[in-house]
């Protein structure tokens, strides 16, 4: 594969020349906040929206990344031009917009300038077999972080607990991804991913008490509207998840993934359901690309 170009600081180059500095705030504290978005047939989709929500959590961190969102936004889709050869190569692109602390310290106060980096590789799936054979899901005893000690609405890169998540989800079921509770025990997100269940027609999601809203949530949202199937944001417990009739976990890279397992129980019939897979489609309608056909080509190549 011919090499994706990157951006640095105020350069472009080379994404392998682009490196993280050791005594950089981000990587060695996980103080760094962070966005992925990609591209569907080469356009970037809902840009502006991650955008906003990278510069949401910059204000809230207090880094100022020495650029403002429009440029942010401008230097992405510049970044999508310069890669844009490699379209057919890969099939579409994932983003990543990060914006590191910096290095110095020990104190955050003392730490900087900021790193800003927008990055561009394949937007890879490593599961295209889970939109027709479905996932398998597990509620986890590692939680959500609390969000009086770390406020979800913040795209962060401190994920511990997720990754605890993934491994504990992984011994009960191998193959399993999480699904985190807050500490009330009530459902709240994945690891990178949002949360749905459909409950006699109805789509259900965890509140935004303890969950980054992710974008695709909202898309998901949108198209139930634009479908005329009612949808609800409240408080879900592990018992509606056990009882719903399908589910499914929404993130960029993928969109939408059926879950057809939920600690080893069966939802629904234990097959994608027909909500989902209409969803799914709606999706694809309204990007103008088949989502599953995609990631079936492209699979084996990245």
């Amino acid at each position: 594969m011919t090499e994706f170009v990157g951006y640095y600081n105020g350069e472009w180059m080379p994404m392998d020349r682009i490196t993280y500095d050791p005594s950089d705030l981000g990587p060695s504290k996980g103080d760094q906040v962070f966005e992925t978005i990609r591209t569907f047939g080469g356009k970037s989709f809902r840009m502006k929206e991650h955008v906003d929500r990278l510069y949401r959590s910059l204000k809230y961190v207090r880094i100022d990344p020495g650029l403002t969102a429009q440029e942010m936004l401008d230097l992405s889709e510049e970044g999508i031009e310069r890669n844009r050869y490699l379209l057919d190569e890969v099939g579409d692109f994932s983003i990543q917009q990060l914006v590191t602390r910096g290095p110095g310290g020990p104190r955050a106060w003392s730490a900087g300038p900021p790193n800003v980096y927008i990055k561009f590789g394949p937007n890879t799936i490593w599961y295209e077999d889970k939109y027709t054979d479905g996932l398998h899901g597990v509620i986890t005893r590692t939680r959500s972080y609390d969000a009086e000690a770390l406020d979800p609405k913040l795209k962060h890169l401190s994920r511990m607990n997720m990754s605890i998540a993934e491994l504990e989800a992984n011994d009960l079921d191998p193959g399993a991804w999480p699904i985190l509770t807050d500490k009330d025990g009530y459902l709240t997100e994945g690891s990178g991913y949002n949360v749905f269940i459909v409950t006699d027609g109805v789509l259900r999601t965890p509140t935004e008490r303890a969950i980054l809203a992710g974008v695709s949530r909202g898309m998901v949202l949108d198209l139930a509207d634009g479908l005329g199937l009612p949808a609800k944001v409240e408080h879900l417990q592990p018992y509606d998840a056990y009882t719903a009739d399908e589910a499914f976990f929404t993130s960029t890279p993928f969109c939408v993934l059926p879950v057809t397992y939920i600690d080893k129980r069966a939802v629904g019939d234990g097959k994608p359901g027909p909500i989902t897979t209409q969803l799914l489609a709606a999706w694809s309608e309204a990007v103008g690309i088949d989502i599953i056909d995609q990631a079936m080509e492209y699979s084996g190549r990245n």
